[in-house]
């Protein structure tokens, strides 16, 4: 079931684990939206939830972070939820932070940590 809303979810590879936990917990909230995430983030939560219908894009490094740019950009993407590692240094930090430039622009929720992701689950869908 979806309610024609998309949230899309990345996470950086020392939060991969911490992604597919939180996913686990709120498969249910989760499985309300469409779901877009990047390559091995939406492995890693498809095999914790396989329920859960989630579209694959490139993973972050590869394009997947500008796939998901794109549709914010475009208005898909109602919700951002991403995971980042502060201590990790990322070769492809300039999308990260293009992404996150967009999220902002667009006006879209973004959650970049779990304390922040858990606090929009409390919210029901449909007030996004």
């Amino acid at each position: 079931m979806s309610n024609g809303q998309c949230i899309a979810l990345i996470a950086h590879d020392q939060k991969k684990d911490d992604m597919a936990d939180f996913a686990r917990v709120h498969e249910a909230v989760l499985s309300q939206f469409e779901i877009v995430a990047t390559g091995t983030t939406g492995g890693r939560v498809q095999d914790a939830c396989p329920s859960l219908n989630v579209v694959r894009l490139k993973s972050g490094p590869l394009g997947g972070d500008q796939q998901i740019g794109a549709l914010i950009a475009t208005g898909n993407v109602q919700l951002l939820i991403f995971f980042v590692d502060p201590l990790t240094a990322m070769p492809h930090d300039v999308d990260v932070k293009a992404l996150m430039r967009l999220a902002t622009v667009y006006d879209v929720p973004m959650a970049l940590n779990r304390a922040t992701a858990e606090q929009l689950a409390l919210f029901q869908p449909a007030s996004l």
